[in-house]
């Protein structure tokens, strides 16, 4: 019984985060030669946009979600393995980096750098060649995006240590809505100025946070990204999975994102007074500017934000009757 509902959980999970099979293994094959040329062509340093996708594989997906609740609102850090192959990041694993964090940034100390030349070199003893292509880290509860401290740690990454991609990954809305919260960036250069563009999607951006984001969004470009599994991977994805299904079944999004989920409300609050009142200003002018529509705009920002967040609360409310019913 329990066996079934952990393999009708995880068919589910890979469902939601469209993870593909992949068919055959050539993927894990590590090409020296090929990955050493690309890094000597250094295609990246004539076309700022070189790479485009991310393909990560169902363990390193895992993990990376694994690491980023047991922070709980502590953010958490790691590195990812892989390799590249024309314009894309293959992200073949990850492994956490001992560091310290807090509510709103994380940073590596030297311990920290010792541990990852450690690992990486323990790595290739057993075979596993694939070098560090990048970090990611955790956003608890305020989206998938880059701040400024996260845009300089990138830029001087890709300046040193090509090619570098950054993930951000949020635990808090990961649980709220079932579906893998996850982000991959690149940052420009300094001298670079990207075209005018809108912001690539709908974020629910924290009031606290709207400056830092709005400062820096320009400043890096999103990666599209796809998730794998191989019949290679198999056995660690198995016991991988008991373990964050276990952890999964035995706590209540309800209680566990408790305080996360009051910080939305007391968020959207601020929002809806702040938007409303800018918005009445506006009807009692009597005209509508460019800058007065951007106003509008974000009273309905904020009404999209409310009725996501209504929908991860409902979620969570079925999925706890469910439990319910199944266990009690």
């Amino acid at each position: 019984m329990a066996t079934n509902q952990a393999a009708t959980a995880r068919k589910t999970f890979e469902i939601e985060n469209n993870i593909q099979n992949l068919d055959p293994d050539s993927i894990f094959k590590y090409n020296t030669e090929e990955v050493e040329g690309a890094i000597r062509k250094k295609a990246w340093l004539q076309d700022y946009h070189y790479f485009k996708h991310v393909k990560i594989s169902a363990t390193a997906l895992i993990k990376m979600v694994m690491h980023a609740r047991s922070g709980g609102n502590i953010e958490v850090m790691g590195l990812l393995q892989g390799k590249i192959a024309g314009d894309t990041f293959f992200v073949m694993d990850t492994f956490a980096l001992p560091v310290e964090g807090t509510e709103t940034r994380v940073n590596a100390a030297a311990e920290a750098y010792e541990y990852m030349v450690n690992y990486n070199e323990v790595s290739k003893q057993v075979g596993r060649m694939e070098n560090i292509v990048g970090w990611y880290h955790s956003h608890p509860g305020y989206g998938t995006w880059l701040s400024g401290i996260d845009v300089g740690t990138q830029l001087l990454n890709q300046q040193y240590q090509e090619p570098w991609l950054a993930i951000v990954v949020d635990p808090k809305r990961t649980i709220s809505a079932g579906k893998v919260e996850l982000g991959c960036f690149r940052t420009y250069p300094k001298d670079y100025k990207p075209p005018e563009t809108e912001k690539s999607e709908f974020q629910a951006i924290p009031l606290d946070k709207i400056e830092d984001f709005g400062l820096h969004w320009k400043q890096y470009y999103q990666l599209d990204y796809s998730c794998f599994k191989s019949s290679l991977e198999m056995k660690l994805l198995d016991i991988l999975w008991n373990k964050y299904w276990i952890n999964t079944l035995s706590s209540s999004s309800l209680v566990t994102n408790r305080d996360h989920v009051t910080r939305q409300i007391v968020d959207l609050a601020d929002k809806v007074e702040q938007s409303a009142s800018n918005l009445s200003q506006t009807i009692r002018v009597g005209t509508m500017s460019m800058a007065e529509k951007k106003k509008e705009a974000q009273l309905v920002q904020v009404t999209q934000e409310c009725c996501q967040h209504a929908s991860e609360q409902l979620q969570s409310m079925i999925n706890q009757v469910i439990k319910h019913h199944l266990f009690n």
